[in-house]
């Protein structure tokens, strides 16, 4: 790192080391231990080739960080599609594009690529339910209901478990507490989710039903060290939020 008299002096030195800062905070935060040592050790190259390989990928404060679809995308599967339906403008192309500007955060790119999807193909069950996603995370749960409630209603088990973890979210936004809690408690029959318990347990908590909602956070907390890597950096944002509860309740 420069001294400190260079950074000041030198408006380039100071965002340099600020996003330096930014990145080693953000590795720390993230358990990204050696990802951590190699931005101390190499801190210009360390802190920029892991923006560029881990932060901009971990939704970065995205307000979808912890509610992905699944399945993982990068820039260049979006030139393909963006290729496919220039030349072939299928159904699935557009929702597949779709799923990646979801996962980005990109709602509003992914909303008008689900409705040119179901132009195309009004019956496919995933864009419903992908659709839905969306419409709830851009805050319109009413809209979002009806297109989950079709796809659970038809297969409980669609993208398992994930349609169902956005009904009972669409029914939480929509202040229906107690089918959301009896909705998360059928995810949890058949999936492990932490994304599930951690909000189970919030309502739990809010219905004064303290010892329950502590026996679903602690399970989170218990299964997370012995979680594989891909999962723990999935369920980061609900541990994070399970320490919360748990410190509340």
């Amino acid at each position: 790192m420069e001294p400190l008299s260079v950074i000041l002096k030198s408006p380039a030195s100071l965002i340099l080391s600020a996003l330096i800062l930014w990145m080693l905070i953000h590795a720390v935060r993230n358990r990204e231990w050696l990802w951590a040592l190699f931005i101390v050790v190499f801190p210009v190259f360390g802190a920029f080739w892991y923006f560029v390989s881990v932060y901009r990928y971990s939704g970065g404060g995205s307000m979808t960080q912890g509610f992905e679809l699944p399945g993982a995308h990068d820039r260049r599967r979006i030139k393909q599609l963006q290729a496919q339906i220039h030349h072939l403008d299928k159904a699935h192309h557009h929702s597949q594009l779709g799923d990646i500007y979801f996962q980005q955060g990109k709602l509003e790119k992914a909303r008008l690529c689900y409705l040119a999807a179901l132009e195309r193909d009004p019956q496919d069950l995933d864009t419903h339910a992908h659709y839905g996603h969306c419409l709830l995370r851009l805050k319109q749960a009413e809209a979002a209901r009806s297109w989950i409630e079709g796809v659970v209603t038809e297969n409980p088990k669609h993208d398992y478990g994930y349609t169902m973890m956005a009904l009972a979210e669409t029914q939480t936004a929509l202040g229906q507490l107690d089918e959301a809690v009896t909705t998360w408690r059928r995810v949890l029959d058949n999936h492990s989710y932490a994304r599930a318990r951690v909000q189970l347990a919030e309502l739990l908590a809010r219905q004064n039903k303290k010892n329950e909602a502590r026996a679903e956070v602690t399970e989170v907390l218990m299964d997370d060290p012995h979680a594989p890597g891909f999962q723990r950096k999935r369920d980061r944002v609900w541990v994070r939020r399970a320490k919360r509860l748990l410190s509340q309740l």
